[in-house]
């Protein structure tokens, strides 16, 4: 088989797993309890991707007052329940044990906590394939590094942030490669990750993004199954030295 380096960075939920309810049914949960009202089905599916707390605050109307609660809350329902009713997308072991294969480092980047990000993973047995897993801090109510009470050295804050630290962590490996990477999302916030570090992203049709945000976002290609990502992927490692994907079209189905 070709050794082929070009890295890969995944999204998490939306991307390589499916929440199947796990998520909004712990949101539901918390909003619930707390007596707040549980938004509809297309607010609920936005909620799925973005930081929860800014999905608590900004799409569910979380008080400020709220919200560490609603977290707390929201995290015993997802590790008691919603871990086990998630599950992978068609396609996607074989995609990621084909790369491994084949030589190709590959990341995650999501802005789930790093630790929930690492357990997840690890219950669908798919952990050790990723040379880097990357997520948001554990207290998702608390700010970013920088900030007066959280240290430089905190886990990065925001999608690029994350995106970054996979970036460094793939850069050990092989600096060069690294360079050359590639992103996989579903939402905007994945493109807009992908793009603050030079990177390139290839959108997901199965995930949670409505119609047309992908592609306004920038996306450079959307693929509708595994097979068309795998070879999307494989036509940008044929093409060494660069990294725009800018002759390569969509599957088609966008």
């Amino acid at each position: 088989m070709t050794h082929t380096t070009v890295p890969v960075i995944f999204d998490l939920d939306g991307t390589l797993v499916d929440p199947a309810g796990g998520i909004t049914d712990g949101i539901a949960a918390a909003l619930t309890e707390l007596g707040l009202p549980v938004p509809g089905k297309s607010r609920m599916d936005a909620m799925i991707g973005p930081k929860l707390s800014h999905s608590l605050t900004e799409i569910a109307g979380v008080p400020a007052a709220l919200l560490e609660d609603a977290i707390r809350i929201y995290r015993a329902h997802y590790v008691s329940t919603g871990i086990a009713q998630s599950r992978l997308y068609p396609g996607i072991r074989e995609l990621l044990e084909d790369f491994v294969a084949a030589g190709r480092p590959i990341a995650v980047a999501t802005q789930k906590p790093e630790g929930l990000a690492r357990t997840v993973l690890a219950h669908h047995g798919i952990a050790g394939l990723f040379h880097s897993i990357r997520g948001s801090a554990a207290d998702e109510a608390a700010a970013g590094p920088g900030s007066a009470s959280v240290p430089e050295d905190a886990v990065p804050e925001g999608k690029a942030g994350i995106v970054a630290a996979a970036l460094s962590d793939l850069a050990v490996a092989g600096p060069t490669a690294a360079g050359r990477a590639v992103m996989v999302g579903d939402r905007a916030q994945d493109v807009a990750g992908a793009a603050a570090n030079g990177l390139d992203c290839i959108g997901v049709g199965w995930g949670f993004a409505p119609d047309g945000e992908l592609h306004t976002a920038g996306a450079i290609e959307i693929v509708h199954n595994t097979t068309a990502l795998h070879a999307t992927i494989n036509r940008l490692s044929e093409r060494p030295g660069i990294t725009a994907l800018n002759e390569v079209h969509t599957d088609g189905n966008v």
